[in-house]
Formats: structure tokens, C-alpha cells, sequence
């Protein structure tokens, strides 16, 4: 099974995003040694708790920074953009990096006021154009315009051999239809959306039409799991506490400039927070035999490619912790 990390680059509770940019490069570095096969960014908007607001000058950086894995978006958000633009910076990271590049693409809304500052038209008109936009992406990005499309005439650059490679993501019972309809490779946000991952991925897999525009002969599947695991299961469940607090907040409609440190977290809610054991639970919390134990489940009902792993650990010692531990985890596995 291959693993892989998205990161949304925490801020620091003692830093600004500097640190967090360099805090991702090392753990880039790190997941590049410890044979983990692809290193994500994330796209957030509307709070500085998170520095990952542009991930494809993020990629550029890391893919400086490494030499093998593979750098990409998890993912661009597509609903605010201009697919034209979005191929040119993604083709111009490909030119720079052949072979490295993974364009993840999805949709989400960061807020009422963030939307609208992202918004590609001011007249207050939001247009559901998503499966067009991602079309005209794949189509950019392939350098494979239909010649009765009206931008067919607009040359698109740079024009080098190959292309990244695209996936959609998504976490809603849509995505999965969208993404088997094009051909794409398919990536369920579990941590988002954990009890629809099973039917999720079943839906793609049963409608996955192959597609001459992506290449793609077979249905891909990627997982994505919040994992924080560490030497123990009390320890595991401390560095848990941040993003129990964050999502708390959010539920609030609370948007933190900075995520919680552990003992915050826990004065907030009186104490530690017990790592859940339902099949499917929101965040996978444990020691490595406990995380081995509740992936092992979800790989199971799912059979998913690859797994993606995100967390939100405020420690960054704990965190390359948690990597380490998660790729020794799944050297097992093999």
C-alpha cells in the first residue's frame, strides 16, 4: 500500500507562516526518505491558522527541495479560478519538474466575505460550472482542446511533453460520479466526510468510464485519513487535542488565527478527549499497532490504491514523529 501526506501547513503557535513554509520543506525532505510516495499541499482561505493559501507556489518550493517524491495540490480549488490559468501554472510547474507533479483538483467555499474576494466574477452571481471548468482543465493541461471548442485557437504553454497528473477530489456522493464520468484518478476526503467513503469509492468504481483525454485505463482510488499517531495512545490522544479544538471552533463558526496548543486545548474542553473506536471515526488516534488496526479496517471495506494521510499536530517534533511512525506502520504491511 503507498502512502502519501497533505499537508495544510499549520502556523506555529510561537511563529509566523515562515516557519510553517519551512516546517513543510523539512517534512517534505523527511517523507522523501522515509519512502512515502507523494507530498501535498492544501488550499485554505479566511484564517492565518493554516499557510497553505497558494499551493502552486508551495510546489514549486518543495519540488525544489526534493528530488524523487511526488509534489502537488490536495487540492487546487477550482470554483474560484480560471481553468486557463490554473493548466499554465501547473504545465509551467511540470516544465520545471517533469515526472513530479500531481494536480488535485477540487471545490470548497471559505466564508461568505473570503468567496467573494476569491470570486472570478463581483455581480453576486455564483456559476455552478464546476464539471465544465474541470473539463476545460483537463483539456488545457493535456494540450488536447477539442478543435470546435471555442478556446480552441488559444495556444497554451509551455508546451513540453507530458503533463501532471490530475485527480479529483472530492467528499460528497457527487465527486465520485464527476470524477469516474472523466476518467480521473479519485480521492475521497475520509477525514471530512468518513461514514460516505465506503459507498463513495463503490459508486466510482462501478461508473468509471476510461477517458483518451486523461489516459487513465482503470479506476484509481486514493483514501484520505486524519492520522495522528505517536509512541503511545495517551500521547497520541494529546497531540489529537488541536484539532478537536479547531473544529469545535468551526462548528462555533469560529475561524482561530492560530490552532491551539495541546494544553490549551485540553483547559478548553477539561481534559483529554479518548480516542475514538467506531469503524469509521473522524480522526484515526493511537499508538502504531492502534492505527495499524483501524486503517486496516478501512482498507478493508474500501480496497482503496493508495492512502493519503493529513493531520493538524501543532508539535512539529511530534509530527515528523507521527510520519515516522506511520511509514514503519505500513513497511509492515508489505
Amino acid at each position: 500500500m503507498e502512502i502519501s501526506i497533505v499537508d495544510v501547513c499549520p502556523t506555529p503557535v510561537d511563529g509566523d507562516q515562515s516557519r510553517a513554509f519551512a516546517n513543510a520543506v523539512e517534512l517534505a525532505q523527511r517523507a522523501e526518505v522515509l519512502g512515502f510516495k507523494r507530498y501535498w499541499v492544501a488550499e485554505h482561505h479566511g484564517s492565518a491558522s493554516t499557510a497553505s493559501q497558494a499551493p502552486e507556489i508551495l510546489i514549486a518550493h518543495l519540488a525544489a527541495q526534493t528530488s524523487r517524491i511526488r509534489i502537488g495540490s490536495g487540492a487546487v480549488l477550482l470554483n474560484h479560478y480560471s481553468p486557463l490559468k490554473v493548466a499554465e501554472q501547473f504545465r509551467t510547474l511540470h516544465a520545471l519538474y517533469p515526472g513530479r507533479i500531481d494536480l488535485g483538483i477540487g471545490r470548497a467555499f471559505a466564508g461568505p466575505v473570503a468567496d467573494v474576494a476569491l470570486m472570478r466574477h463581483r455581480d453576486g452571481k455564483r456559476a455552478d460550472d464546476y464539471p465544465e471548468q474541470v473539463f476545460e482543465l483537463l483539456s488545457w493541461i493535456k494540450n488536447a482542446m477539442p478543435a470546435d471548442h471555442p478556446f480552441a485557437k488559444v495556444a497554451i504553454a509551455p508546451d513540453v511533453p507530458g503533463a501532471p497528473e490530475p485527480l479529483l477530489l472530492g467528499s460528497s456522493q457527487s465527486s465520485p460520479l464527476l470524477a469516474a464520468q472523466l476518467g480521473l484518478a479519485y480521492v475521497f476526503a475520509g477525514f471530512i466526510s468518513p461514514d460516505g467513503a465506503a459507498s463513495a469509492i463503490r459508486n466510482y468504481r462501478q461508473r468509471f468510464q476510461p477517458s483518451a483525454l486523461v489516459g487513465l485505463e482503470r479506476p484509481h482510488t486514493m483514501l484520505a485519513i486524519h492520522v495522528v499517531c505517536a509512541d503511545t495512545i495517551a500521547e497520541a490522544e494529546r497531540q489529537a487535542m488541536p484539532v478537536r479544538h479547531m473544529y469545535a471552533q468551526l462548528s462555533e463558526g469560529k475561524f482561530a488565527q492560530r490552532l491551539a496548543t495541546p494544553d490549551e486545548a485540553i483547559a478548553h474542553f477539561g481534559g483529554v478527549i479518548r480516542a475514538e473506536d467506531g469503524a469509521w471515526p473522524r480522526f484515526v488516534i493511537g499508538d502504531p499497532a492502534r492505527v495499524a488496526s483501524m486503517i486496516g479496517r478501512m482498507i478493508e471495506e474500501t480496497q482503496p490504491d493508495e492512502l493519503m494521510i493529513q493531520d493538524l499536530i501543532t508539535d512539529h517534533h511530534a509530527r515528523c514523529r507521527s510520519h515516522e511512525l506511520l511509514a514503519g506502520v505500513f513497511a509492515d504491511r508489505q
